[in-house]
């Protein structure tokens, strides 16, 4: 198993961070449903909805390929903001210089676990299709699907909210604060809703 991720993930280095771990667990919510899609396809019992079990996978396999995507890309967000935290503060026009710097690097700090949480709250979409078609045997798979999609969601959120509170621009920072909740509520209802469902199935 490669491990490089992960081991990079506890070391001091501030990259990868929560919201590359975020999209790394939305990619593992991802893969699960694709599981359960696969497990499906070429059963008689499910003929029926096989055709749809194709293009949700083939739907989860996009997701997934952007997600991964967005694990290198959330630690690319971070080095503008990293450096202008790092610039000096010594005169008027050095604060002024650092302040624009970490403006301008909050916009993609914010930007990227936004997408994070859009492409998972697809991932739910399509795992929701899974959980009433998909094959009986995988059901508990469906809820760990969306348990780690509930969490991808509300991870990414975070990085929002934190870098939103450092912006100047007052609107700018509401909305993406007000994007962000009702991602992360629509997100963690319907996975809520899905987990329920499958507990209640197989107890």
């Amino acid at each position: 198993m490669d491990t490089r991720f992960i081991e990079s993930l506890a070391s001091a280095d501030p990259t990868p961070g929560g919201g590359g771990a975020s999209a790394y667990v939305g990619v593992l919510a991802s893969s699960l449903a694709s599981m359960v899609g696969n497990l499906t396809i070429g059963k008689k019992s499910y003929a029926q909805v096989e055709a749809d079990v194709y293009i949700t996978l083939e739907k989860l396999a996009v997701l997934r390929e952007r997600l991964l995507e967005l694990i290198d890309e959330d630690a690319r967000a971070f080095e503008p903001l990293a450096a202008a935290y790092k610039m000096p503060k010594d005169t008027p026009q050095d604060r002024v210089a650092k302040n624009d710097a970490l403006q301008a690097a909050l916009i993609g700090a914010c930007d990227v676990p936004l997408e994070i949480m859009q492409r998972v709250a697809d991932v739910v979409e399509q795992t929701t299709f899974l959980a009433y078609n998909g094959s009986r045997m995988a059901l508990s798979d469906v809820g760990v699907a969306v348990a780690f999609a509930r969490a991808a969601s509300d991870g990414a959120s975070l990085n929002i909210f934190i870098n939103a509170k450092s912006m100047d621009d007052e609107t700018k920072a509401n909305w993406y604060r007000d994007e962000a909740a009702i991602l992360a509520a629509n997100t963690r209802a319907a996975c809520d809703e899905l987990f329920a469902y499958v507990k209640d199935e197989i107890s």
